[in-house]
């Protein structure tokens, strides 16, 4: 068989093929590419996408759908919260969200209902109550990679179709606690005190007051109607004179901020300004001003709390102030449970994180016509006398007798004995009075009862006692007369918690690794949560029953079976 020859090709047929077969690659190349561009843009975007893109009347499908989120409109008992007023947010540390509602509107309105923080990707996280004008929430992880942030709008768990956002205002951008910002502001008569934070850096080393002015703006925007030249500054706490009320319309809600260079902007703010209060012609003669009052801030100390009350009420203190700094126990429960029993505690909300000399500066001047006197204390500080011990029944002239003082004497600073955990490993079921027993042998710090009328201008203080004006001054109470049981080292269950967060402003957290050696810090301990090894027995140079014998014979009473039960137990 013979094999004839095939057809010749030629070699510019074959340079042909070979380009075909690289242009089809190519086109499948660009399909497949396309198309994970195109995939991989959808799912980012759901994350990424502007405010402007999720006005549902750019959309061809409701916003629930598209984003596959929980969206829903406020039930009837929220609707009150909608205002042509837009709402501010800040973003506190640990990614914990703010929200204020605007001025005049009232948390209170909830009623019950299951709310949300919903964000502008659409990413919902639940809403708890935080004062009566404010919410907080957790920003959600995927927000978290989105800049900038912006303020969530509060939405209610219902059933309705979502409301249309075309008519509202853009979102406004979240404020971030870690930059300058206004927070709060008080109305005395005299002026406005406003509050803001990373103005003066330092302790002790302020900007001079007369390059500060106080800036006030309607909280619609438009731009600032009215300023005034600072007369202190000091810390957080800057006062102002008032404007004069023909700047200011009386019908429109108002901001104040600080700015601080002549022609600087002022810096960000969600303090609301207030006209002035009525001035008092005599505060020492208002009716029902309280002898001695007693102030502190707290977070979570709702179980501790009856105990601290109960006592310092007995022994003369008239009422207590409270400044709430975020607290996530049944702080709301105990305080209205002390009212029923017929003690005077009210409640402020204080988020503000590391602040408490500013708090206590805001106490210290809001309620000058509450009170003649305030000590100020932590809820485990408790002022106790040698010579009440013999008392068989708590008296409420003992705080008055500490306060029997010459008229120039402006506070009373009382020695702190340190307590540990006195083998506890539990809180102790009859209260920290009855529980801890042994202390450290030496004398620690010292906190102060203050006469307000005698505390300086600038309301400077260090937690532990106050600047007073001229021609007042300090009087240190001798140890046999009185001192203050500190219950500072309890239970490891309880002490960890003052990990979360130190309230000073300029005392440094307990987890970072500064100042190791500073006597705020447990001896030893580090900056890591973790129980040291015979934390119970830590602390006890000295066995002191003193205390823990005086409440037992005032405030314990014989229970079911015989066994005792103090007057706080619930």
């Amino acid at each position: 068989m013979v094999c004839l020859p095939g057809p010749s090709s030629s070699p510019s047929d074959s340079v042909s093929a070979t380009m075909r077969r690289k242009l089809t690659t190519s086109l499948l190349s660009i399909g497949v590419f396309v198309l994970l561009a195109a995939s991989f843009s959808f799912h980012v975007s759901r994350d990424f996408l502007p405010p402007a893109a999720l006005n549902p009347a750019t959309l061809t499908q409701p916003i629930d759908r598209l984003m596959n989120h929980a969206v829903h409109e406020l039930p009837a008992s929220l609707r009150r919260l909608q205002s042509p007023l837009p709402m501010d947010s800040v973003l506190l540390p640990d990614w914990e969200v703010l929200l204020l509602l605007p001025l005049n509107s009232s948390s209170a309105a909830a009623g019950g209902a299951k709310l949300f923080c919903l964000f502008h990707t659409g990413a919902t996280s639940p809403a708890l109550l935080a004062g009566p004008s404010s919410f907080r929430c957790s920003l959600p992880n995927s927000v978290r990679r989105v800049r900038p942030f912006y303020t969530p709008r509060l939405s209610g768990a219902t059933s309705e179709a979502a409301p249309s956002r075309g008519q509202e205002d853009p979102p406004r951008e979240m404020i971030r606690w870690s930059t300058r910002l206004t927070y709060e502001s008080l109305s005395t008569a005299h002026d406005v005190i406003v509050f803001a934070k990373s103005v003066n850096h330092r302790q002790g080393i302020g900007r001079p007051a007369a390059g500060l002015r106080c800036v006030f703006s309607p909280v619609s925007g438009g731009g600032p109607v009215a300023w005034t030249i600072a007369t202190s500054s000091a810390q957080e706490v800057f006062r102002c004179p008032h404007p004069p009320a023909a700047d200011l319309s009386s019908a429109v809600p108002m901001r104040v901020s600080l700015a601080t260079e002549p022609e600087a902007a002022p810096i960000p703010t969600v303090a609301s300004y207030r006209t002035p209060r009525v001035q008092e012609t005599d505060s020492k003669a208002l009716p029902g001003r309280a002898r001695v009052c007693a102030c502190t801030m707290v977070y979570n100390v709702a179980k501790f709390l009856p105990e601290w009350v109960a006592y310092h009420a007995g022994v003369g203190v008239g009422r207590f102030f409270l400044y709430d700094n975020g607290s996530e126990d049944e702080l709301d429960a105990a305080v209205s449970r002390l009212g029923s029993e017929g003690f005077n505690v009210t409640t402020r909300y204080w988020p503000w994180p590391k602040t408490q000399e500013a708090g206590l500066s805001h106490c210290a001047a809001a309620n000058r016509d509450a009170c003649e006197w305030m000590a100020f204390l932590d809820v485990d500080e408790f002022v106790f006398s040698p010579a009440w011990a013999d008392s068989d029944r708590p008296d409420r002239s003992m705080m008055g007798s500490l306060l029997a003082v010459e008229p120039e004497v402006g506070q009373v600073s009382i020695r702190c004995l340190e307590f540990g955990p006195s083998g506890h490993r539990a809180h102790p079921r009859l209260g920290v009075t009855q529980g801890y027993t042994c202390r450290r042998r030496k004398e620690q710090r010292h906190k102060s009862v203050v006469r307000l009328d005698a505390v300086a201008h600038s309301l400077v203080n260090s937690v532990h006692h106050f600047r007073l004006r001229e021609g007042f001054r300090t009087r240190w109470a001798a140890a046999g007369q009185a001192r203050v049981n500190h219950y500072k080292y309890q239970a490891w269950d309880e002490f960890k918690a003052k990990f979360r967060r130190r309230v000073s402003t300029y005392v440094a957290d307990w987890k970072e690794t500064t100042n190791l050696g500073s006597r705020d810090r447990a001896p030893g301990l580090g900056s890591e949560p973790i129980e040291p090894r015979g934390w119970a027995g830590m602390f006890c140079e000295a066995n002191d029953t003193l205390l823990r014998d005086a409440t037992h014979k005032w405030f314990s009473a014989a229970g079911p079976g015989g066994a005792h039960r103090m007057v706080w137990q619930h």
